[in-house]
């Protein structure tokens, strides 16, 4: 039997993307009509797949598309909007310009099928490179960074669970963040994993391994703590916004490099819904 449905997106953001994807056409010289879907259908599986997680089998067969072609085609899609994503320095200068006082950083990790890929940690033990301690599970390290209402401005490329946030950090975003802090007065509140991270990342204060048992923190340092985990509360909207909305992020079955570009084309349609782009 067949039925009808609808999707939950305005047409603007369905049009955005079918206009992405025609330009990309258009810059492979594919020509007119050899597609068997139209930028315009291509779009909406695409936004299906997002929205709903639909399993992209289903979504061919709803087109009359071979299994092949339907994965070709969210491919195609997520690697379009992933282009629209902005760059680390471009996001924090418009962060900058919209007088942000300051930015936040937060990593989560992204749920994926189980995967074999072993490696050696520091102290020569194989373990299971996608697996992180943390969460007991599976998964992608993606690092975010956030404007003071919690608003994701950047993604980071993801690193595998077994990577810690401070590390994640250290190789994709602290030299940008340094910059930020010295040449455009811009600070960045973080959480206690990024301890020690360098100028301008404040960090909750953490007792002193020197202190004595059960001693507390001196009133200054409560309240400064106080006031930074205040600050970050809203940290936690720039993943929720992403994840809830868009489904496919709550759990990744395609292959964990890809979460890279997953999660930056939902950042772009995030941007779209919000007005960010147009």
């Amino acid at each position: 039997m067949t039925y009808t449905a609808t999707l939950d997106v305005d047409d603007e953001l369905t049009h955005y993307l079918s206009r992405l994807l025609a330009a990309e056409r258009r810059r492979r010289l594919t020509p007119r009509g050899r597609r068997a879907l139209t930028p315009f259908k291509q779009a909406v599986l695409g936004l299906r797949w997002f929205l709903d997680r639909t399993p992209i089998p289903k979504l061919a067969r709803d087109n009359n598309i071979g299994r092949a072609t339907g994965y070709r085609y969210i491919d195609e899609v997520i690697d379009v909007l992933a282009d629209q994503a902005p760059d680390l320095h471009e996001a924090l200068e418009d962060a900058a310009g919209q007088g942000a006082a300051y930015v936040m950083v937060d990593g989560k990790l992204f749920s994926t099928d189980r995967l074999g890929e072993t490696t050696e940690n520091k102290n020569g033990i194989l373990i299971d490179r996608w697996f992180s301690g943390k969460h007991h599970t599976q998964g992608g390290n993606v690092l975010m960074i956030t404007d003071p209402t919690g608003f994701p401005l950047w993604t980071s490329p993801v690193e595998p669970g077994s990577i810690h946030d401070s590390t994640s950090a250290q190789e994709h975003v602290l030299g940008a963040l340094y910059w930020a802090y010295s040449e455009l007065d811009l600070p960045t509140l973080g959480d206690g994993g990024f301890q020690g991270s360098g100028i301008g990342v404040f960090t909750p204060i953490k007792h002193s391994k020197s202190a004595p048992k059960g001693c507390p923190l001196d009133i200054d340092n409560k309240t400064y703590n106080a006031l930074l985990r205040g600050l970050r509360a809203l940290c936690e909207r720039g993943f929720a916004l992403l994840t809830q909305r868009w489904r496919t992020l709550q759990h990744i079955t395609a292959s964990p490099r890809k979460i890279t570009t997953i999660v930056q084309a939902a950042l772009t349609l995030t941007r779209h819904e919000h007005g960010k782009i147009h």
